[in-house]
Parts: C-alpha cells; sequence; structure tokens
C-alpha cells in the first residue's frame, strides 16, 4: 500500500482553510498514486482546540468539514483527526478521533484512548476516553490506528493510565500501525519520541507509520519530524523538521535509512522552534511587523536576530532608549547589531521623561533615598515609548526577558516586561549565549561585545546583573532542578548546593509568581515553560 504522510500546518478553528490545505494534499497524494493519505490528530480543527470545542456551533463546523473532505475520497482512502460526538449521555459529550474516510463515506472511527492531563495537555477536560478496539482493512491490508497518547503506554509501565490499546488491537493480527498525533516539541522530546516509536515496532512486532503535526499555536510548537520504521525498529523513512511536507512510503517496500542523515544539534532545533514559533504567531494572528528595545545586551540581540530570521529583516524595528546610566558600548553594540540585521532601528532618550517624573514624584518621595523604585520608572518610561510606537504603527511588541529573569522577578511589570510575545522566555541567561554563538555560526549578527561583556539593566551607576543575582551558571542549576525536574530544596542542596543561596533563590521564584501570571505568553521549548504547563498559585506558603 502506498500511504502519503501528510505533515501539515493547521490553524485552530480554521476550518476552510484546513479543508482547503488537506483539499490540495489529497491531490498530490494522488498524483503520486498513493492509497492512502493520513493527517494528524486533531488536524481538522487544529491543536489544541481547547474550550472551542465547547461550543457546539464549532462541533457542527467540524462535522460539515468532514464532509467536505469525505468528498475527496473516491478514489483514495483518507485518515483524519477530528473531533466527533459521543453518542452516549453518560461521560463527556466528545471524542478525539481519527476518521478513515472511503469512496465518500466513513468506514472506521478510531477513538483516542490515553487523554493526557498534564502539563500543557488537558484532554480529560474535553474527551471521553475509549474502552473499545478495532482494527480495519483496506486495500487488502489489516491496520491499527491510535491516537498520540495511546502508543505512550508500553508494557502498562505508565502509572497514569491502566489500559494499553495496542495490546488489545494486536490480537485482530494487523499488517501495520499507523498513529495520527500531535506532539509539541521540546529541546529533549525527539529522541524520546522516537523511542515510543522504536519501542512499539517492537515489541509488536510490525512496522509503524508515525505522523506529527508541525507548526505553531500560540505558545505550543509542533516540529513534524514524522517518521516510519519497519518491525525491528529501524528508521525507514524520516520527514524534516519545522517544515510541512507530503511524502509517500510503500508499506511493502520499507527500506532502512541512516537516521543519522536528519539528527541536528539541539540548539539548532531551538533556534528553528523559535523561528516557526514567532513566524506563526505573527502570521496566524494576522500581523506583519514586530518592534523590540535594543540596550547592546546579549537578550535582545538574540530576539532581533530571531526576529528578523522569523519576519525579515524588513518587518522588524529596533529601538535604542539610552538613559544617563547607558554605557556608550551599550549603544554602540545595538547600532551595530541592527546594521549587521539589516533592520530599522530608531533612538530616543528616556532622559526628558524620566526627568518629568523625579520632578512629578519628587515632593513625595522627599527625605527618601533613591532605590529600585528609580529604576523601574526607567524601565516604564521605555516600555511606554515601546507600546506608543506600537499602537501607533500597527507593530507587535517582543518581549526580550529570558527564563532565568522571569523566574526571580528580575523584571519591572509594565516596563521590560512588555510585549505580546516572550520569545526567549523558556530560555535560561546561560542558554541565550549558547543561541547567540550558534546564531554566529557563519558570521557575525550579535557584536561580539555583547556576547563577551557582563550583563546589565544600566539602571544605576555601574550596575551589574550579579549586583542582585548570582553568577548565571549556579542560579540557572538551581532553577533548573526546581522548574524542570521539580525538586524541593533538600533535593536540590543534596546536589551540592548552598543551602541558604538555594532558599533565596526559591523564595524569589515563589513570590514573584504574581508578574508571570501578567506576561506575554511564552514560546515553549523546554519540558517546563511558564505559561499554561506549569500551574502554581499565586498566593501560597510553599517554601515561603
Amino acid at each position: 500500500m502506498r500511504i502519503a504522510l501528510a505533515q501539515l500546518n493547521y490553524l485552530v478553528g480554521d476550518f476552510d482553510g484546513n479543508t482547503a490545505k488537506m483539499m490540495t494534499a489529497v491531490q498530490e497524494a494522488k498524483d503520486q498514486e498513493a492509497d492512502l493519505i493520513v493527517f494528524g490528530e486533531l488536524s481538522l480543527c487544529g491543536y489544541p482546540p481547547r474550550d472551542f470545542l465547547e461550543f457546539d456551533d464549532f462541533i457542527q463546523k467540524a462535522g460539515d468539514a468532514l464532509d467536505v473532505l469525505a468528498k475527496a475520497s473516491m478514489e483514495i482512502a483518507i485518515i483524519v483527526g477530528t473531533p466527533t460526538i459521543n453518542p452516549v449521555v453518560e461521560g463527556k459529550d466528545l471524542y478525539n478521533s481519527a476518521v478513515v474516510l472511503y469512496e465518500g463515506k466513513v468506514i472506521h472511527q478510531s477513538n483516542k484512548a490515553l487523554l493526557p492531563t498534564y502539563d500543557v495537555f488537558d484532554e480529560y477536560r474535553y474527551f471521553e476516553p475509549a474502552t473499545a478496539f478495532s482494527t480495519f482493512e483496506l486495500f487488502g491490508k489489516r491496520i491499527a490506528l491510535t491516537i498520540c497518547e495511546d502508543i505512550w503506554n508500553i508494557h502498562n509501565e505508565n502509572p497514569l493510565y491502566r489500559i494499553c490499546p495496542m495490546d488489545k488491537l494486536v490480537e485482530e493480527g494487523p499488517d501495520f500501525m499507523i498513529n495520527i498525533s500531535a506532539s509539541p516539541f521540546h529541546a529533549e522530546h525527539h529522541q524520546e519520541r522516537l523511542e515510543v516509536v522504536q519501542e512499539n515496532a517492537t515489541r509488536y512486532e510490525m512496522p509503524l507509520f508515525y505522523i506529527n503535526n508541525v507548526g505553531a499555536q500560540t505558545e505550543l510548537i509542533f516540529d513534524g519530524g514524522s517518521v516510519v520504521v519497519d518491525a525491528k525498529g529501524n528508521v525507514c523513512h524520516e520527514m524534516p523538521y519545522f517544515q510541512e511536507a507530503i511524502e509517500v512510503v510503500d508499506s511493502d517496500n520499507l527500506r532502512v535509512i541512516e537516521h543519522a542523515s536528519l539528527k541536528r544539534e539541539p540548539i539548532e532545533q531551538v533556534h528553528d522552534a523559535l523561528v516557526l514559533g514567532m513566524r506563526d504567531y505573527f502570521g496566524k494572528l494576522g500581523f506583519s511587523k514586530a518592534i523590540l528595545g535594543l540596550s547592546g545586551g546579549i537578550d535582545s540581540a538574540v530576539t532581533a536576530a530571531i526576529a528578523v530570521h522569523a519576519l525579515g529583516a524588513e518587518n522588524v524595528w529596533g529601538v535604542l532608549m539610552p538613559s544617563r546610566y547607558s554605557s556608550q558600548h551599550s549603544v554602540e553594540d545595538a547600532r551595530a547589531l541592527a546594521e549587521n540585521l539589516g533592520m530599522r532601528h530608531s533612538t530616543i532618550s528616556i532622559e526628558e521623561p524620566f526627568k518629568a517624573f523625579e520632578s512629578q514624584l519628587g515632593p513625595i518621595f522627599t527625605g527618601l533615598p533613591p532605590n529600585v523604585t528609580e529604576e523601574n520608572m526607567q524601565a516604564r518610561c521605555r516600555g511606554l515609548i515601546l507600546m506608543a510606537l506600537s499602537n501607533k504603527f500597527g507593530h507587535i511588541l517582543l518581549n526580550t526577558s529570558n527564563k532565568s529573569e522571569a523566574a526571580v522577578g528580575y523584571g519591572t511589570l509594565y516596563g521590560d516586561m512588555c510585549g505580546g510575545l516572550s520569545v526567549l522566555g523558556d530560555l535560561y541567561k546561560m542558554q541565550v549565549y549558547t543561541l547567540a554563538h550558534f546564531i554566529n555560526r557563519d558570521g557575525v549578527e550579535i557584536p561580539i561585545n555583547s556576547i563577551n561583556k557582563p550583563p546589565s539593566a544600566e539602571l544605576r551607576p555601574d550596575q551589574k546583573d550579579s549586583d542582585s543575582l548570582p553568577d548565571y551558571d549556579i542560579l540557572d542549576e538551581i532553577l533548573q532542578l526546581y522548574i524542570e525536574e521539580e525538586m524541593g530544596p533538600q533535593e536540590i542542596i543534596a546536589q551540592g548546593h548552598d543551602p541558604n543561596l538555594v532558599a533565596r533563590i526559591l523564595r524569589l521564584v515563589n513570590i514573584n509568581e504574581f508578574k508571570r501570571h501578567q506576561t506575554a505568553p511564552v514560546l515553549r521549548v523546554s519540558k517546563k515553560a511558564f505559561g499554561m504547563g506549569r500551574r502554581l498559585p499565586i498566593v501560597g506558603k510553599y517554601l515561603s
């Protein structure tokens, strides 16, 4: 059987656009003499639809789109992911389904059994888990069809679930497996995913065709990388990462390939994920132009480079906003960056608005020494300028804060924390440096001085980040143990870290939860990003 794997980029709720894209793919698959074309999980409506699923009209539109797609199945079979109605009164109203279309009608439906409800996933909120399992026959082949998480409970070892769908389906003697997926990217996930696919193939001794979505939906980035493995777990076909593709594979003629052909370094994957995430965030919302503040530091420089890679230099505007404390080399570094990237840049001093605020507030502040208040006033002057330009010219403001700063509250609400999208909010400071070096791999885009100089907010004389924070290599390690690995203080101390420093850092993380609840969406590239996947209370006593 010739199977076309359609790894496409969908838009949540755009039934007309998604269906049109599928119809084009169907024709391309027919031109390549495919017998079957396979689309990803919930591809008809886009993933994740979240509370759109609670609107009856949304479900009706999904049904109408399925009818349109069915009409294209006269000469080729189609597998598509879509929400379907649960006819049983008891339980949730919907299933997360994989529907098989052929000769204008539905010939089979598989419903998802393992519904992830952790981190960024919340599927049990909407869907009823499947309890019945069956294969189907098509063109002389018996096929086991599953959806994403359904293949992640191998050997029934995942304590989140009580069943393993493939253990049921294998009893009917399928020739091969197909899994349709919407598996979001993080820097460690690619290898995990491949190992799961391979372990399924070897356990059930049959090939597995794995199709993943590609593209970004707000925070979540889907990297594609669809793959076909044979009954021994050998990779026989691998599709590109972070781009759409339609490729045909013959199930009767699987040939082992050298998997290393598409293997890339983690930092390259992170770069490509951020570029795709920004491009889709802007494109799917109908935006085209970005604005950001350029300080001459590493964070704004890397953010600007990613923006140029995603949107084009002609669509990115950098604004230098020097203060009385800005060093000349910072101004020069910011200008050099803009010139290296070929992007527009402007200079607007914050000295006059800052003086105005000092004058207005001076009588009230009489007798009080300068402190972080005056530093925050400068940051908010910059935020006001950037938001004014954003409003006037229709540019979306990019937030340049990194994960280390966001974690410990080293940022000013309504100042440098303004923005419509947080580009680096899931990268620790040391990772930002690694990304900067990667960006400069073929030539200097980011000035070397921006990479080498000690980081500073430049909001008071001779200020350095190290005045307020531990060295970033130590800070980042403790933060990663707490946030990604979810270790408590004693576990972190057991890793060799100073107890007082651990207590201080964890307290900063927890008391600054209120700030993170007010910030822009963060492009997710780690297994535990701030945002929809990390749900901590703003008010609580743990470690406070």
